[in-house]
C-alpha cells in the first residue's frame, strides 16, 4: 500500500519533468511549480545528459536549459572547459609536438569547435580564471621565501634565482658588479658578499659565483 501511493505521488511528478524536458526551451516559468525533490530530479538528468552529449549536441542542450541554469553550475561547465582544453592541449602537444588546432582539441575533448574557439578567446577575462591567478599569486610571497632560505643556506643557483625575481620586482636589471676600488667583496644589487663571506665557501659555490659573475 506504501508503495502504491509512493508510485502515485511520483507518476505526476515524472511526467511534469518529461513535459519541461519535452520543450524546445525552457524557461524559469516552466519549473515555477516544481517543489524542492522535482527540481533535483531535473536537476540530475540535465547532469546526465551534459555528460553523455557531445560537440554540437551538448551545445543545443545547454542552449536548451540556459534559462534555468544557476550560477555554480554555470561556473562548472567553465571549469569543466578549461580544465579538458588544458589537458587536451598538453596531450595533443606532447603527442606532436606542436600547438593542436581547435579542431583537434574539440575532437579530443568532446567539446564543439565553437566552443574551444570561444574559451580559448575569452578565458583571460573570465571571473574564474582571474580568481586562479589570484590564487597563484597569493603564493608568490611564500615560494620567494622558500628560495631565500634555499640562497641563504648557500644554494648558489638559488641565489641567483631570488636575486632575478627580486629585481624584475623593482623592474630593475639583475647587475653583478665587482668593486674595482680594492676588489674585496662582491655586489648583487644591494647584497655584498664581502672577504669573510667568501672565505667560508666551498671551492664549488666559488666557482659558481665565479660563473655568475663572467655571465652578466
Amino acid at each position: 500500500m506504501e508503495i502504491e501511493n509512493t508510485l502515485t505521488n511520483l507518476t505526476p511528478s515524472c511526467d511534469k519533468i518529461n513535459r519541461v524536458m519535452g520543450l524546445q526551451k525552457i524557461t524559469k516559468a516552466d519549473i515555477e511549480g516544481f517543489n524542492e525533490a522535482e527540481r533535483e530530479s531535473l536537476g540530475d538528468i540535465t547532469n546526465q545528459a551534459l555528460k553523455h552529449l557531445k560537440g554540437e549536441e551538448r551545445d543545443d542542450f545547454l542552449n536548451k536549459i540556459e534559462p534555468i541554469i544557476t550560477p555554480a553550475t554555470n561556473e562548472q561547465i567553465w571549469e569543466y572547459n578549461h580544465l579538458v582544453i588544458g589537458r587536451a592541449i598538453a596531450k595533443l602537444m606532447g603527442q606532436y609536438g606542436s600547438m593542436p588546432t581547435k579542431y583537434a582539441i574539440a575532437y579530443e575533448t568532446g567539446l564543439s569547435r565553437q566552443t574551444v574557439a570561444k574559451h580559448l578567446t575569452g578565458y583571460k577575462t573570465h571571473p574564474q580564471y582571474l580568481a586562479e591567478m589570484e590564487q597563484f599569486k597569493y603564493m608568490v610571497p611564500k615560494i620567494l621565501a622558500t628560495i631565500c632560505k634555499l640562497a641563504y643556506d648557500g644554494d648558489i643557483r638559488a641565489a641567483r634565482l631570488y636575486f632575478e625575481i627580486v629585481g624584475a620586482t623593482n623592474q630593475q636589471q639583475t647587475k653583478t658588479v665587482i668593486n674595482e676600488q680594492n676588489n674585496n667583496y662582491i655586489q648583487i644589487n644591494n647584497t655584498i658578499l664581502s672577504q669573510e663571506n667568501l672565505n667560508r665557501l666551498s671551492k664549488e659555490q666559488l666557482y659558481q659565483i665565479e660563473r655568475i659573475v663572467r655571465e652578466k
